[in-house]
């Protein structure tokens, strides 16, 4: 009789929740495929450990950068679609700034506001990296953060603040206006060509199993700023008044302006923080990976909006939470398919969460 019972349960179950039990069956025979290459040696401990560090250190950049696309939709209700060209902006006048320090005196200092541009200087050759020229990094980090709090603010001002009250169509459409025309000015002014930024950073190699897992300094700075500034975000938004009043605003704007809350403060507010996370995730990115384009905001945008989506868009939580899912997945996926691929599998991945779970990983709280 229990028997019986269990099934038509599980039966009732598999009916009522299709997508749990595709979930349920493809993470099992991943796992399976990948104890069994473990097991027989197709697949190296120390390799899986790489690849699960590399899906750490990206998650953290989309996770980081995700906080502020995520706090644009939650006060503002719209997808800010030029979220992704902020980043690369923070991107190049931090590594604008990093350039001129470290290479001043030693190179044309055109050259140098141009990072680079055409092979006219390389950041290796000026020796750049966290330990070799960490006052130009930590300059260039502040600068990434405070260009990208005054573009977003101009650009609210002039291109958003006026169409607030429009609908959200109207809002995306304007913000996909701002990308296309930031991405080709800064493409114009530091041209198309993708340049190495960093010389190469001194690594530990950390001992696992069978091999090692390579750890270098650029992977801790980028943990211990996005640890930081996350860490940061939420003590805002729990114990400050600021914090309050954005929350309460998420939740519902007009009673919050019953409620006497400022909210054209918490409107600048919300620019200047998600300006300053996002341009300095663009600027730890590059710095991470080392090479620096004038689409890379762009590319990454798509795991972004992957990322909120997952967490629940409006969630600071569900971002980083999503952010690092996202990271992770892109990582891990070589161990099955084409590295071409690995994007596609994080979408993937985020359509089959949300079978599960539709309102997203957090469940679409606001904010918080």
């Amino acid at each position: 009789m229990g028997i019986a019972e269990t099934y038509t349960r599980g039966r009732q179950f598999a009916v009522a929740r299709p997508g749990t039990v595709l979930l349920a069956l493809v993470g099992g025979v991943l796992l399976a495929d990948l104890l069994t290459g473990l097991a027989t040696g197709r697949q190296s401990f120390s390799g899986v450990g790489s690849l699960v560090w590399d899906g750490l250190m990206r998650g953290l950049v989309v996770g980081l950068a995700g906080i502020g696309l995520s706090m644009t939709y939650s006060i503002l209700n719209f997808a800010n679609f030029a979220h992704g060209d902020y980043i690369t902006a923070g991107a190049f006048s931090g590594w604008a700034t990093t350039y001129l320090i470290a290479g001043f005196g030693r190179a044309d200092v055109g050259a140098l506001l141009l990072v680079g541009a055409g092979g006219s200087v390389f950041g290796g050759s000026l020796g750049i990296g966290i330990t070799g020229t960490p006052i130009a990094v930590v300059a260039g980090i502040l600068v990434a953060g405070i260009v990208t709090v005054g573009l977003a603010l101009f650009i609210d001002r002039t291109a958003f603040r006026p169409i607030r009250d429009a609908d959200g169509i109207t809002l995306l459409i304007t913000s996909i206006g701002v990308a296309f025309a930031l991405r080709y000015l800064m493409q114009f002014v530091f041209d198309s060509s993708v340049r190495g930024t960093t010389s190469q950073p001194p690594a530990l190699g950390l001992y696992l199993v069978d091999g090692f897992v390579r750890i270098n300094a650029h992977d801790i700075a980028l943990a211990v700023v996005a640890g930081g500034l996350m860490l940061g975000v939420h003590l805002l938004l729990q114990l400050t008044k600021l914090g309050k009043a954005m929350r309460a605003m998420a939740d519902n704007e007009d009673l919050a302006q019953i409620t006497g809350i400022p909210t054209e403060r918490v409107v600048r507010a919300v620019w200047v923080i998600g300006g300053g996370l996002t341009g300095i995730a663009g600027y730890m990115f590059i710095l991470w990976k080392g090479t620096l384009g004038f689409n890379d905001g762009w590319l990454l945008l798509l795991l972004i909006f992957a990322a909120v989506i997952l967490g629940g868009i409006g969630s600071i939580y569900g971002a980083i939470v999503g952010g690092l899912a996202i990271g992770l997945t892109a990582s891990l996926s070589v161990i099955w398919i084409p590295s071409a691929f690995t994007r596609a599998a994080a979408f993937a991945v985020m359509i089959v969460l949300l079978l599960v779970k539709p309102e997203g990983l957090f469940s679409g709280r606001t904010t918080a």
